[in-house]
Formats: C-alpha cells, sequence, structure tokens
C-alpha cells in the first residue's frame, strides 16, 4: 500500500508541475519586469532580510519569477549572498555572488556563481534562504522540481532559519502532494507580499 500510495504522490506532483509550468509559460512577458521590480522591493523590506549579514538565495531563469533585481539589491544593501552551484549528485554546493557579470552557464541551462566553493554546508551561515519552486500548500508544503537538490539543501539549514519559496502570486496555497524527505519552507515570497505559512513549524511568522 505504501508504494502505490508513493506512486499516486508522484502522479500527482508531475500533474502539478505540468500544471504550473504551462501557466507560467502562458504568463505575459511585459509582467516579468514588473513583477521582478516588485519582488525585489518586498524581499528587501522584509524583516528577516534588512537584518540579515548572508542570505542564500539563486539565480531565477526561464519563467520562474525574477530574482535578478533582487540578488543586485542584496549586494548594494551591504548583505553577503551566496548562491547554489549543482553537484553531479544533485546536492547543492554555494558560492559567493559577486554580481550578474560573476555568473557562468552551467548544466539544466542554470546560471551559477564563478566563485570558489564554499562547501554544502554553507547554507548553514545564512540568515535567510531564497528558494525556487513551483507551488507551496497553506501549510509549507513545496513542489520542486523533482531532483531534490533542495530538499537535501534545507534540511541543513539551521532550525529558525527563515525559509521562503519565491512564487508568482496564484501559486500559493495550492494542494501539493508531501512525500516524507520533502522539507517544508515557513513562508512564501510573491510581487504582492511576504505570506507566512502557519502550519510550518520552527519559524518565526512575521508579515512584512
Amino acid at each position: 500500500m505504501g508504494t502505490s500510495a508513493g506512486g499516486d504522490r508522484s502522479v500527482a506532483k508531475t500533474a502539478l508541475r505540468d500544471q504550473v509550468l504551462a501557466a507560467r509559460r502562458r504568463r505575459p512577458l511585459a509582467a516579468a519586469a514588473d513583477d521582478a521590480e516588485a519582488l525585489a522591493s518586498v524581499a528587501l523590506g522584509w524583516e528577516p532580510v534588512r537584518r540579515a549579514a548572508t542570505v542564500a538565495a539563486y539565480v531565477s531563469v526561464g519563467s520562474e519569477p525574477g530574482t535578478g533585481l533582487l540578488l543586485d539589491a542584496l549586494l548594494v544593501a551591504g548583505k553577503r549572498v551566496v548562491l547554489p552551484v549543482l553537484l553531479p549528485d544533485n546536492d547543492l554546493d554555494w558560492a559567493v555572488y559577486a554580481g550578474s557579470a560573476s555568473t557562468v552557464r552551467a548544466s539544466r541551462g542554470l546560471l551559477e556563481p564563478a566563485g570558489d566553493r564554499l562547501g554544502r554546508d554553507a547554507v548553514t551561515g545564512a540568515d535567510v534562504v531564497l528558494v525556487p519552486g513551483l507551488a507551496v500548500s497553506a501549510a509549507g508544503d513545496r513542489l520542486g522540481r523533482g531532483g531534490g537538490s533542495y530538499d537535501r539543501a534545507l534540511a541543513r539549514v539551521v532550525p529558525g532559519t527563515p525559509v521562503a519559496v519565491v512564487l508568482h502570486d496564484d501559486e500559493v496555497g495550492r494542494d501539493v502532494p508531501a512525500d516524507p524527505h520533502d522539507v517544508r519552507v515557513g513562508f512564501a515570497l510573491t510581487p504582492s507580499g511576504v505570506v507566512p505559512l502557519p502550519e510550518s513549524p520552527d519559524f518565526s511568522r512575521e508579515r512584512a
């Protein structure tokens, strides 16, 4: 029965991924710049980010909510920004972001920092962690791309560290199937604001 339930969740996750990705492809390109600007403004105004010395984030690609303006705004604000580097086993290493000119093309169409690798445990030094996703439930169950990279990374995050998944507004509060290895997040960061996910444990519940 356990195998059947796991298979059902896998099918449901795949269906939801397909649905969200299709909706993202239909988003007007003209809205992307406005959303990226709003996302940067919301993030910089969020108290955990304002207090943070080190922020773990990522470079958005494709139809993901744009993080380019946010990353540069974090640098201007004096934050140390660390970005993930995908390893061959799908785990994540980290390196310091030094501006858009310091990123390089990597596997799977990703952009990664070109600096020295800090090791998989570097995420433990982050005061705030911003992660990509496709959807999140009200309980904090995050739908990723299916590789498990961020579940491994988030398992290393110090308990109590604010973790936010970056999404479009209509991707929050979805019915996301969860597996035992999935790691919940405490917040959703969208162009409209920061949404606390109140059922998620071990996180402060501030609203921006």
